[in-house]
């Protein structure tokens, strides 16, 4: 029997000073009884814990596996961050550049002129009803887009590490903001394409509306590529090298230099898989009035979509390991 300070016994059921015994709060039915966890490939493995010494039922959060869709509305909301990331992109490519913004004219016209002389002089490549210089050129632009883009959105994740580590935000935001910048190289050679076009009294058609499909395209087959190469290079650092080997096989598969025309035979089908192929020759027949491409176009446009949402779905799967590999 407890005993209080004045030497006065205690009831058993009056409590005391001092510190007391704590209660337990197991339910009935579950003292002395240990709640067994489940493991891994079990079915009730991802079932909320029930906590066996309290009444509250506490669910633990993991992170998502397996294949999940895209939240476009959380891309969204970091749309201020995939800003800044441009932003600074386009600050360091001409940041202490002696030319600066004039290598996105430089650039393009100085490949049309080389071009110009191996291609058209010396291998005397026709390119139909086009000057050889706005043919080249219009090539020249569209692929610096595609190139530059790729690249970039390859090295989007490695080149932002402690933002990758440290930060919660989706990782897509990365490579979308990396093709970003190319579009304003674009523009700017969109312009000198038409002071040339001036030049050489060429004006474009009805057709010069479609413009705008043909360039969407352009941005989502960079994107689609971008993230698939971006996802490769995080787990594997050799695939920049492929990558750049790769980008230049693909050029001369791509009627950059030459008109599409000249590839005929049984092999026009596969020359169709090309989906830079389609997109090349729909912008010039949009700007130059050349002959309107076929079944290609549809063709094109389902090859777009198809790697951009294989490069989603893979981007998406990997993305939670991101941080951990990198």
């Amino acid at each position: 029997m407890a005993v209080a300070a004045r030497g006065r016994p205690l009831s058993p059921d009056r409590p005391g000073r001092g510190p007391q015994p704590r209660q337990s709060r197991q339910p009935p039915g579950l003292v002395g009884q240990r709640t067994p966890t489940p493991r891994r490939g079990d079915p009730d493995h991802r079932r909320p814990r029930v906590s066996a010494t309290s009444t509250d039922t506490w669910v633990e959060n993991r992170a998502p596996t397996g294949w999940h869709r895209l939240d476009l509305r959380e891309l969204w909301a970091y749309r201020e961050l995939i800003g800044f990331l441009a932003i600074r992109d386009l600050k360091a490519r001409y940041k202490q550049a002696a030319l600066g913004m004039a290598w996105a004219v430089l650039q393009p016209l100085a490949g049309a002129l080389i071009f110009t002389v191996v291609f058209h002089r010396v291998a005397r490549l026709s390119s139909g009803d086009v000057p050889y210089l706005l043919f080249a050129f219009s090539g020249i632009s569209l692929w610096s887009y595609l190139s530059g883009g790729m690249q970039a959105a390859m090295e989007s994740l490695v080149g932002n590490v402690g933002l990758v580590t440290k930060v919660y935000f989706p990782r897509m935001a990365a490579p979308v903001a990396a093709v970003l910048p190319g579009l304003l190289d674009l523009a700017i050679a969109l312009v000198i394409l038409a002071v040339l076009m001036a030049v050489e009294g060429v004006s474009p058609g009805v057709e010069i509306l479609t413009l705008p499909l043909w360039l969407a395209a352009l941005v989502l087959l960079t994107l689609g590529v971008g993230l698939l190469l971006a996802t490769l290079n995080v787990r594997y650092r050799d695939v920049k090298s492929i990558a750049a080997l790769a980008i230049q096989l693909w050029l001369f598969a791509s009627p950059i230099a030459y008109a599409s025309t000249l590839v005929q035979g049984r092999w026009s089908w596969l020359y169709e898989l090309n989906p830079m192929a389609g997109i090349v020759d729909g912008f010039r027949w949009a700007v130059f009035g050349t002959p309107q491409p076929g079944w290609g176009t549809v063709l094109c446009g389902a090859e777009v979509l198809l790697i951009l949402g294989v490069g989603i779905a893979a981007f998406s799967r990997q993305e939670r390991r991101f941080a951990d590999v990198i």
